[in-house]
């Protein structure tokens, strides 16, 4: 099958606007292929991210990636924790293990792979390099949202609550 089509626009330009803050990662660059460790082929391990910058009146944050470029009309939500508390400032490799017990209140969305945590990036073999968008969302309240609620309904309330938020977007190819 012929899957060539256009590139869909970055995700978060189609949102409100809100100010914005840095994200870095020792695992990834943006712009750059990801290492196999972080996709399916290899470790399936959420790569290292820290943030820094984020408004003083932020009450919480979520962390989220999103693939755009998976052949849906939807894109692949590979990844969404809620709730991570202001103190947190980064999040170790590997902290999206689904098996892992998470030491903070948090909720952990379903993603499109129907499990909870962390699924690695798996484009389509000979499809062109996908983007991965991981974003670091600063809320202004903790919601209350249930366990297991699926990415796409966490992040259409996200974005009522979403003071600021940083991106990095790294590929990832077959």
């Amino acid at each position: 099958m012929d899957l060539r089509r256009p590139y869909p626009p970055d995700p978060y330009t189609l949102l409100p606007e809100v100010a914005s803050f840095q994200l870095t990662s020792d695992d990834v660059i943006a712009g750059q292929l990801m290492d196999s460790r972080f996709s399916q082929d290899g470790d399936n391990l959420s790569p290292h991210l820290a943030w820094a910058g984020a408004p003083r009146q932020t009450v919480s944050f979520a962390v989220s990636c999103f693939d755009p470029d998976a052949p849906t009309p939807s894109g692949f939500w590979h990844w969404t924790v809620l709730n991570l508390p202001t103190d947190i400032t980064s999040l170790p490799r590997g902290f999206g293990d689904p098996e892992a017990s998470w030491p903070y209140d948090m909720i952990r969305a379903r993603n499109d792979g129907g499990t909870l945590g962390y699924i690695g990036a798996a484009p389509p073999v000979g499809d062109h390099p996908h983007r991965y968008v991981f974003a670091v969302h600063a809320l202004d309240a903790k919601l209350d949202l249930p366990q297991g609620i699926p990415c796409t309904p966490a992040a259409f309330t996200m974005v009522f609550h979403t003071i600021a938020r940083a991106t990095l977007t790294p590929t990832y190819s077959r």
